[in-house]
């Protein structure tokens, strides 16, 4: 099989290391060669955090090149918009329908993007979803990531119960069946 590469973007505090834990899981059960590399603009919550996972029958690096990326998951708007590049023409984003003001926002040195969605979708095939809404109507706001996770993963060769078993054994145990919910709620709204 050739390699396969999956980008995770986000804000700081988003989920983004879990969500690769759980990416990473899955193909290392299915007995894929998988690196991991993670990229931090700035570590602490705010921050862009970009995260490259990389599968295939023997993988040498864990770096994306742009235009490599299968799919890109984006846990912010924005973030999909500061990544695109790196997607493949044939490529899919999934991405989290929340807006996130970046410090140059904040302060009023630079404004948000208007329509970020709507222009990707012009060139690329974009899922998204306001995972954040989903999750709290779970009652859980926390597992939003797990919910563009459950879409994304409707764009990769794995079962459902695949899944389910490596979110299982990654996430701690108190949060499993919120966290499996979470998943199923994303994988059925595609």
């Amino acid at each position: 099989m050739e390699t396969k590469n999956i980008m995770i973007v986000g804000v700081g505090g988003q989920g983004t290391l879990l969500t690769s834990r759980i990416l990473g899981g899955i193909m290392l059960s299915a007995g894929y060669d998988v690196k991991l590399s993670e990229v931090h603009g700035m570590a602490q919550r705010g921050g862009s955090v970009v995260t490259f996972v990389r599968y295939g029958d023997k993988v040498y690096e864990p770096i994306v090149e742009e235009g490599q990326a299968d799919v890109l998951i984006a846990f912010e708007r924005l973030e999909a918009l500061r990544y695109v590049q790196f997607l493949k023409k044939d490529g899919v984003i999934i991405v989290n329908d929340q807006r996130i003001d970046p410090m140059p926002v904040v302060t009023g040195a630079a404004q948000y993007p208007e329509n970020i969605i709507e222009n990707l979708s012009k060139d690329y095939k974009v899922y998204s979803i306001d995972a954040q809404a989903e999750a709290l109507k779970m009652g859980n706001a926390k597992v939003f990531n797990i919910i563009v996770l459950g879409m994304a993963a409707k764009h990769m060769n794995f079962s459902k119960d695949e899944w389910l078993k490596v979110i299982e054994e990654t996430v701690p145990p108190k949060t499993v069946e919120i966290n499996k919910a979470a998943f199923i709620k994303g994988f059925e709204s595609v």
